[in-house]
Protein backbone atom coordinates (compact mmCIF):
# COMPACT_ATOMS: atom_id res chain seq x y z
CA UNK A 1 0.00 0.00 0.00
CA UNK A 2 1.24 3.49 -0.85
CA UNK A 3 2.15 5.47 2.22
CA UNK A 4 1.22 9.08 3.06
CA UNK A 5 3.80 11.61 1.97
CA UNK A 6 5.22 14.61 3.86
CA UNK A 7 3.00 17.59 3.05
CA UNK A 8 3.60 20.30 5.64
CA UNK A 9 6.68 21.12 7.70
CA UNK A 10 7.03 23.09 10.93
CA UNK A 11 10.43 24.70 11.45
CA UNK A 12 11.84 26.24 14.65
CA UNK A 13 15.09 27.99 13.93
CA UNK A 14 17.09 25.73 11.64
CA UNK A 15 15.50 22.50 12.86
CA UNK A 16 12.56 20.64 11.29
CA UNK A 17 10.49 20.22 14.45
CA UNK A 18 7.31 18.59 13.12
CA UNK A 19 6.02 17.12 9.90
CA UNK A 20 2.48 16.38 8.72
CA UNK A 21 1.95 13.53 6.26
CA UNK A 22 -1.10 12.98 4.08
CA UNK A 23 -2.85 12.05 0.86
CA UNK A 24 -4.28 14.28 -1.87
CA UNK A 25 -5.99 13.85 -5.24
CA UNK A 26 -7.04 16.18 -8.05
CA UNK A 27 -9.70 14.85 -10.47
CA UNK A 28 -11.24 16.22 -13.62
CA UNK A 29 -14.94 16.19 -14.47
CA UNK A 30 -14.65 12.87 -16.30
CA UNK A 31 -13.65 11.33 -12.98
CA UNK A 32 -10.03 10.75 -13.99
CA UNK A 33 -7.15 11.44 -11.62
CA UNK A 34 -5.12 14.43 -12.80
CA UNK A 35 -2.52 14.27 -10.03
CA UNK A 36 -2.18 12.37 -6.76
CA UNK A 37 0.08 12.23 -3.72
CA UNK A 38 0.31 9.47 -1.13
CA UNK A 39 -2.33 6.74 -1.34
CA UNK A 40 -5.05 7.91 -3.70
CA UNK A 41 -7.18 4.89 -2.71
CA UNK A 42 -6.95 5.59 1.01
CA UNK A 43 -10.42 5.07 2.49
CA UNK A 44 -11.52 7.91 4.76
CA UNK A 45 -14.53 9.49 6.36
CA UNK A 46 -14.98 12.87 4.65
CA UNK A 47 -16.74 14.27 7.71
CA UNK A 48 -18.13 17.77 7.09
CA UNK A 49 -16.28 18.20 3.81
CA UNK A 50 -19.11 16.29 2.10
CA UNK A 51 -22.01 18.46 3.27
CA UNK A 52 -22.61 19.57 -0.31
CA UNK A 53 -23.22 15.92 -1.25
CA UNK A 54 -25.54 15.45 1.72
CA UNK A 55 -27.48 18.52 0.57
CA UNK A 56 -28.03 17.30 -3.00
CA UNK A 57 -31.32 15.49 -2.19
CA UNK A 58 -32.63 18.66 -0.54
CA UNK A 59 -32.43 20.45 -3.88
CA UNK A 60 -32.99 17.73 -6.48
CA UNK A 61 -36.06 16.35 -4.65
CA UNK A 62 -37.82 19.69 -5.08
CA UNK A 63 -37.89 20.31 -1.32
CA UNK A 64 -35.76 23.46 -1.55
CA UNK A 65 -38.13 25.04 -4.04
CA UNK A 66 -41.25 23.78 -2.29
CA UNK A 67 -40.17 25.62 0.86
CA UNK A 68 -38.75 28.63 -0.99
CA UNK A 69 -35.20 28.25 0.24
CA UNK A 70 -32.84 31.11 -0.55
CA UNK A 71 -29.22 30.89 -1.66
CA UNK A 72 -28.26 31.86 1.90
CA UNK A 73 -30.11 28.84 3.25
CA UNK A 74 -28.48 26.58 0.67
CA UNK A 75 -25.08 27.90 1.74
CA UNK A 76 -25.97 27.17 5.37
CA UNK A 77 -26.98 23.63 4.42
CA UNK A 78 -23.32 23.12 3.39
CA UNK A 79 -21.83 25.04 6.31
CA UNK A 80 -19.75 24.28 9.38
CA UNK A 81 -20.47 27.65 10.92
CA UNK A 82 -19.14 29.38 14.01
CA UNK A 83 -22.47 29.95 15.73
CA UNK A 84 -22.32 33.70 15.14
CA UNK A 85 -25.52 35.73 15.00
CA UNK A 86 -25.40 35.80 11.18
CA UNK A 87 -25.67 32.02 11.31
CA UNK A 88 -28.01 31.36 14.23
CA UNK A 89 -30.46 34.14 13.34
CA UNK A 90 -30.89 32.66 9.86
CA UNK A 91 -31.26 29.13 11.19
CA UNK A 92 -33.95 30.31 13.60
CA UNK A 93 -35.89 31.97 10.78
CA UNK A 94 -35.56 28.77 8.77
CA UNK A 95 -36.99 26.71 11.61
CA UNK A 96 -39.83 29.20 12.06
CA UNK A 97 -40.67 28.96 8.37
CA UNK A 98 -40.84 25.18 8.72
CA UNK A 99 -43.13 25.48 11.74
CA UNK A 100 -40.50 23.68 13.81
CA UNK A 101 -38.38 24.46 16.86
CA UNK A 102 -34.85 23.81 18.09
CA UNK A 103 -36.11 20.68 19.86
CA UNK A 104 -36.69 19.11 16.44
CA UNK A 105 -32.95 19.09 15.80
CA UNK A 106 -30.96 15.93 16.49
CA UNK A 107 -27.49 17.51 16.25
CA UNK A 108 -26.94 18.33 19.95
CA UNK A 109 -25.86 21.61 21.60
CA UNK A 110 -22.45 23.15 20.98
CA UNK A 111 -20.62 26.17 22.36
CA UNK A 112 -20.23 28.79 19.60
CA UNK A 113 -16.69 29.18 18.32
CA UNK A 114 -17.54 32.80 17.49
CA UNK A 115 -16.15 34.87 20.36
CA UNK A 116 -18.90 37.50 20.36
CA UNK A 117 -21.66 34.90 20.33
CA UNK A 118 -20.04 32.95 23.16
CA UNK A 119 -19.56 36.07 25.30
CA UNK A 120 -23.17 37.11 24.68
CA UNK A 121 -24.38 33.77 26.02
CA UNK A 122 -22.16 34.09 29.10
CA UNK A 123 -23.35 37.63 29.82
CA UNK A 124 -26.97 36.53 29.47
CA UNK A 125 -26.41 33.52 31.72
CA UNK A 126 -27.58 31.17 28.97
CA UNK A 127 -26.31 27.82 27.80
CA UNK A 128 -25.59 27.07 24.14
CA UNK A 129 -28.29 25.06 22.41
CA UNK A 130 -28.64 23.01 19.24
CA UNK A 131 -29.04 26.10 17.06
CA UNK A 132 -25.42 26.96 17.91
CA UNK A 133 -24.23 23.60 16.62
CA UNK A 134 -21.92 24.17 13.66
CA UNK A 135 -24.08 21.72 11.67
CA UNK A 136 -27.45 23.35 12.41
CA UNK A 137 -27.69 24.58 8.82
CA UNK A 138 -27.19 21.07 7.47
CA UNK A 139 -29.77 19.77 9.92
CA UNK A 140 -32.22 22.48 8.86
CA UNK A 141 -31.82 21.06 5.37
CA UNK A 142 -32.42 17.55 6.68
CA UNK A 143 -35.58 18.73 8.44
CA UNK A 144 -36.79 20.45 5.29
CA UNK A 145 -36.38 17.26 3.29
CA UNK A 146 -37.98 15.24 6.11
CA UNK A 147 -41.04 17.45 6.03
CA UNK A 148 -41.18 17.37 2.22
CA UNK A 149 -41.10 13.56 2.27
CA UNK A 150 -43.52 13.27 5.18
CA UNK A 151 -40.94 11.09 6.92
CA UNK A 152 -40.44 10.41 10.63
CA UNK A 153 -38.75 12.72 13.09
CA UNK A 154 -35.59 10.65 13.66
CA UNK A 155 -33.91 11.87 10.51
CA UNK A 156 -30.34 11.04 11.62
CA UNK A 157 -30.99 7.29 11.65
CA UNK A 158 -29.08 5.54 8.87
CA UNK A 159 -32.25 3.84 7.54
CA UNK A 160 -34.32 7.07 7.51
CA UNK A 161 -35.41 8.21 4.02
CA UNK A 162 -33.30 11.37 4.33
CA UNK A 163 -30.12 9.41 5.05
CA UNK A 164 -30.90 6.79 2.42
CA UNK A 165 -31.18 9.64 -0.11
CA UNK A 166 -27.93 11.18 1.17
CA UNK A 167 -26.12 7.86 0.87
CA UNK A 168 -27.42 7.28 -2.65
CA UNK A 169 -26.25 10.72 -3.80
CA UNK A 170 -22.91 10.24 -2.05
CA UNK A 171 -22.20 6.89 -3.69
CA UNK A 172 -23.30 8.06 -7.13
CA UNK A 173 -21.11 11.15 -6.96
CA UNK A 174 -18.02 9.37 -5.59
CA UNK A 175 -18.52 6.45 -7.95
CA UNK A 176 -17.93 4.06 -5.04
CA UNK A 177 -20.00 1.95 -2.68
CA UNK A 178 -19.57 3.14 0.90
CA UNK A 179 -17.92 0.23 2.69
CA UNK A 180 -18.29 1.81 6.12
CA UNK A 181 -20.24 4.45 7.91
CA UNK A 182 -19.59 6.17 11.20
CA UNK A 183 -21.63 8.57 13.31
CA UNK A 184 -20.47 12.15 12.88
CA UNK A 185 -20.17 14.77 15.61
CA UNK A 186 -23.68 15.99 14.78
CA UNK A 187 -25.13 12.43 15.06
CA UNK A 188 -25.73 11.99 11.31
CA UNK A 189 -24.15 9.03 9.51
CA UNK A 190 -20.96 9.76 7.59
CA UNK A 191 -20.16 7.38 4.75
CA UNK A 192 -16.69 6.29 3.71
CA UNK A 193 -14.97 6.83 0.38
CA UNK A 194 -11.47 6.89 -1.01
CA UNK A 195 -9.65 10.19 -1.36
CA UNK A 196 -10.03 9.74 -5.11
CA UNK A 197 -13.77 9.17 -4.76
CA UNK A 198 -14.13 12.37 -2.79
CA UNK A 199 -12.12 14.35 -5.36
CA UNK A 200 -14.19 12.79 -8.14
CA UNK A 201 -17.41 13.90 -6.44
CA UNK A 202 -16.10 17.46 -6.14
CA UNK A 203 -15.11 17.48 -9.82
CA UNK A 204 -18.60 16.32 -10.74
CA UNK A 205 -20.00 19.23 -8.74
CA UNK A 206 -17.55 21.60 -10.44
CA UNK A 207 -18.56 20.61 -13.95
CA UNK A 208 -21.46 18.14 -14.21
CA UNK A 209 -21.17 16.01 -17.33
CA UNK A 210 -24.85 15.01 -17.45
CA UNK A 211 -27.65 17.58 -17.48
CA UNK A 212 -30.66 17.18 -15.20
CA UNK A 213 -31.74 17.63 -11.59
CA UNK A 214 -28.37 16.50 -10.18
CA UNK A 215 -26.45 18.99 -12.31
CA UNK A 216 -28.81 21.82 -11.40
CA UNK A 217 -28.63 20.95 -7.71
CA UNK A 218 -24.84 20.84 -7.83
CA UNK A 219 -24.64 24.21 -9.52
CA UNK A 220 -27.04 25.85 -7.06
CA UNK A 221 -25.20 24.57 -4.00
CA UNK A 222 -21.76 25.50 -5.32
CA UNK A 223 -22.95 28.96 -6.33
CA UNK A 224 -24.55 29.47 -2.91
CA UNK A 225 -21.27 28.68 -1.19
CA UNK A 226 -19.28 30.95 -3.50
CA UNK A 227 -21.79 33.79 -3.06
CA UNK A 228 -22.01 33.55 0.74
CA UNK A 229 -18.58 32.48 2.05
CA UNK A 230 -19.30 34.15 5.41
CA UNK A 231 -22.10 31.65 6.01
CA UNK A 232 -20.02 28.57 5.14
CA UNK A 233 -17.65 29.13 8.08
CA UNK A 234 -17.48 32.64 9.54
CA UNK A 235 -15.04 35.42 10.27
CA UNK A 236 -11.53 34.04 10.72
CA UNK A 237 -12.45 30.67 9.25
CA UNK A 238 -10.18 29.33 6.52
CA UNK A 239 -13.07 28.40 4.22
CA UNK A 240 -14.48 31.92 4.41
CA UNK A 241 -11.15 33.71 4.10
CA UNK A 242 -9.81 31.63 1.22
CA UNK A 243 -13.06 31.75 -0.77
CA UNK A 244 -13.06 35.53 -0.41
CA UNK A 245 -9.42 35.61 -1.52
CA UNK A 246 -10.44 33.80 -4.71
CA UNK A 247 -13.25 36.29 -5.40
CA UNK A 248 -15.98 33.68 -5.27
CA UNK A 249 -14.55 31.57 -8.10
CA UNK A 250 -14.00 28.44 -6.00
CA UNK A 251 -15.93 26.63 -3.26
CA UNK A 252 -13.93 24.91 -0.52
CA UNK A 253 -14.97 22.99 2.56
CA UNK A 254 -13.19 21.54 5.55
CA UNK A 255 -14.04 18.43 7.51
CA UNK A 256 -13.02 17.21 10.95
CA UNK A 257 -9.80 15.23 11.28
CA UNK A 258 -8.08 17.32 8.61
CA UNK A 259 -10.06 16.62 5.46
CA UNK A 260 -10.39 19.37 2.84
CA UNK A 261 -12.07 19.60 -0.54
CA UNK A 262 -12.21 22.20 -3.29
CA UNK A 263 -14.59 22.68 -6.22
CA UNK A 264 -13.12 24.64 -9.16
CA UNK A 265 -15.87 25.29 -11.76
CA UNK A 266 -13.67 27.29 -14.16
CA UNK A 267 -11.05 24.55 -14.32
CA UNK A 268 -13.57 21.71 -14.07
CA UNK A 269 -11.54 20.18 -11.24
CA UNK A 270 -12.20 18.68 -7.85
CA UNK A 271 -9.67 18.32 -5.03
CA UNK A 272 -9.62 16.27 -1.86
CA UNK A 273 -6.99 15.73 0.80
CA UNK A 274 -6.56 14.07 4.16
CA UNK A 275 -3.79 14.78 6.67
CA UNK A 276 -2.95 11.51 8.39
CA UNK A 277 -2.57 12.90 11.91
CA UNK A 278 -5.76 15.00 11.78
CA UNK A 279 -3.90 18.32 12.03
CA UNK A 280 -6.10 21.21 10.88
CA UNK A 281 -3.20 23.63 10.36
CA UNK A 282 -1.69 21.22 7.86
CA UNK A 283 -4.96 20.65 6.00
CA UNK A 284 -5.41 24.41 5.57
CA UNK A 285 -1.85 24.80 4.30
CA UNK A 286 -2.19 21.86 1.93
CA UNK A 287 -5.44 23.02 0.33
CA UNK A 288 -4.02 26.53 -0.05
CA UNK A 289 -0.98 25.04 -1.77
CA UNK A 290 -3.11 23.02 -4.18
CA UNK A 291 -5.24 26.05 -5.01
CA UNK A 292 -2.10 28.08 -5.74
CA UNK A 293 -0.58 25.28 -7.84
CA UNK A 294 -3.70 25.12 -10.03
CA UNK A 295 -3.98 28.87 -10.49
CA UNK A 296 -7.07 29.53 -8.37
CA UNK A 297 -5.36 31.38 -5.50
CA UNK A 298 -2.69 34.09 -5.54
CA UNK A 299 0.23 32.87 -3.43
CA UNK A 300 0.90 36.46 -2.32
CA UNK A 301 -2.63 37.12 -1.07
CA UNK A 302 -2.51 37.72 2.72
CA UNK A 303 -4.99 34.90 3.34
CA UNK A 304 -2.84 32.52 1.30
CA UNK A 305 0.35 33.58 3.06
CA UNK A 306 -1.39 33.17 6.42
CA UNK A 307 -1.92 29.47 5.67
CA UNK A 308 1.22 28.76 3.68
CA UNK A 309 3.92 30.64 5.58
CA UNK A 310 2.27 32.09 8.68
CA UNK A 311 4.99 32.83 11.25
CA UNK A 312 4.80 30.92 14.51
CA UNK A 313 4.72 33.49 17.31
CA UNK A 314 5.24 32.87 21.01
CA UNK A 315 3.39 34.59 23.84
CA UNK A 316 5.77 37.52 23.69
CA UNK A 317 5.01 37.98 20.01
CA UNK A 318 8.46 36.74 18.99
CA UNK A 319 8.77 34.90 15.68
CA UNK A 320 9.99 31.45 16.74
CA UNK A 321 9.51 29.52 13.53
CA UNK A 322 7.52 29.06 10.37
CA UNK A 323 5.39 26.60 8.43
CA UNK A 324 5.95 25.57 4.83
CA UNK A 325 4.83 22.99 2.28
CA UNK A 326 7.13 19.99 2.00
CA UNK A 327 9.15 19.84 -1.25
CA UNK A 328 7.84 16.27 -1.58
CA UNK A 329 4.36 17.74 -2.01
CA UNK A 330 4.31 21.12 -3.77
CA UNK A 331 7.12 23.55 -4.59
CA UNK A 332 5.69 27.05 -5.01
Amino acid sequence: MTQPIPMVEIWRGDLLESQHLGHAVVCDSSGQVVEAWGDDEKVIYPRSSCKMLQALPLVESGAADAFGLTSEQLALSCASHKGAAIHTDRVQVWLNDLGLSVSDFRCGPQKPSDKDAHEALVRAGKQPCQIHNNCSGKHSGFLTLTKHLGAGSEYTQVDHPVQRAARSAFEEMTGEDAEFYGIDGCSAPNFSTSVTGLARAMARMAKPTVKGARAQASERLVNAMRTHPELVAGEGGACTELMRAMNGKVAIKTGAEAVYVAILPEQGLGMALKIADGGTRAAEAAIAGLLVKYGALDANHPMARKRLHGPILNRNGLNTGHMRLSPDFIQL
